[in-house]
């Protein structure tokens, strides 16, 4: 059975629905990965870093800037909240969900109390499926589109590439999954963003990815924002759905969120351009009982609003296969795959 026990994920980016045009974002052959370079140096270097990828957001979409600035606060969230458009649910669905009778006003609800709803289960065809997939398709790893491998092949890559391989992304490919398909189109994910974001919700991300067991020492996984509680600022308003695609336990770098810490913030969080915080530091302010540790066998799901604070931990016994599905309320972006990397 799943479970959710109390302790201390996440990491990475993924993108949406609609075929994208992705652009090869190392830019120069020679250019080190992002996982590298958060191993290198200070925290300003490490945000310093990623400001081309910030330019190429502006510029693709002007708006984007007021929303980073604004929306790590809560007078502008909550003035964005106030465009939320009312939702009427259609009377009868297009189709059956695959994840049975839940009710996607209970879900709502939760989000908006806690941040958080688990009780998600993919069937098993089709998180076979999907993993199957993976397995067997090419993943880039640390967001590094030349650094790519087989996640069989892990041990062997990270001889090859002579680096620690903590993650291994399948960007738009994941699209070639039926079953992706399946899962990121099916009709609770939508209901349930719509109730709680408004009707404006949509689809603006998927992704499938591998975390990796690694020999990075605890200072690397802190510095690649591992063992550190942050949150998401991909959009004014947002959730997000996760799936285990492997059995998860407590050493296989399960999810971890804060309770209620996405619609409370202390006003240090608020006034800074980091997003990410020590584990000690957020846990007291709100509270150690607050933080939520997501375990369950494969298949096993759960959606939260992704402002709330939440850490990803490296996987020490086996291989970590997560699946994502955000939806937000602003365009995607068509640039490249989302959250995947402009480094110069």
């Amino acid at each position: 059975m799943p479970a959710t026990t109390s302790a201390a994920d996440d990491q990475a980016k993924r993108q949406a629905q609609a075929q994208v045009n992705p652009v090869q974002a190392q830019g120069n052959p020679g250019a080190p990965d992002l996982e590298a370079i958060a191993r290198q140096g200070s925290r300003w270097k490490r945000m310093a870093v990623r400001i081309p990828t910030y330019i190429a957001d502006v510029k693709e979409n002007p708006a984007w800037l007021p929303m980073f600035v604004l929306a790590r606060t809560l007078p502008g969230r909550r003035a964005h909240w106030l465009t939320a458009k009312r939702y009427s649910k259609p009377v009868t669905a297009a189709r059956p969900s695959v994840f049975g009778d839940i009710s996607a006003e209970a879900a709502a609800k939760s989000l908006k109390q806690d941040g958080i709803f688990a009780g998600l289960q993919i069937p098993p065809e089709i998180h076979g499926e999907i993993r199957s997939f993976a397995e067997e398709t090419p993943c880039f790893g640390n967001f590094n589109r030349k650094l790519e491998f087989r996640a069989k092949d892990h041990a062997e890559a990270e001889k090859r590439f002579g680096r620690p391989l903590l993650s291994g992304h399948h960007f738009e490919r994941c699209l070639d999954s039926p079953g992706v398909r399946t899962i990121q189109n099916d009709p609770l994910l939508i209901d349930i963003a719509r109730h709680y974001l408004g009707a404006q919700a949509r689809l603006i991300t998927t992704r499938i990815w591998w975390s990796f067991p690694t020999k990075a020492s605890e200072a690397d996984r802190s510095l690649a924002s591992l063992d550190k509680f942050h949150f998401d600022l991909d959009d004014w308003r947002m959730i997000k759905f996760f799936f285990n695609l492997v059995d998860v336990d407590e050493r296989t770098g399960p999810h971890v969120f804060v309770k209620g810490s996405h619609n409370r913030r202390k006003v240090k969080h608020q006034c800074t351009l980091l997003v990410g915080h020590p584990a000690d530091e957020v846990l007291d302010y709100y509270g150690k009982e607050s933080a939520v540790t997501l375990t369950g066998k494969a298949g096993y799901g759960f959606v939260e609003d992704p402002f709330g604070f939440h850490m990803g931990t490296v996987p020490e016994t086996r291989p970590r296969l997560m699946m994502e599905v955000g939806f937000g309320v602003s365009k995607p972006s068509r640039r490249r795959f989302h959250g995947e990397p402009i480094l110069r």
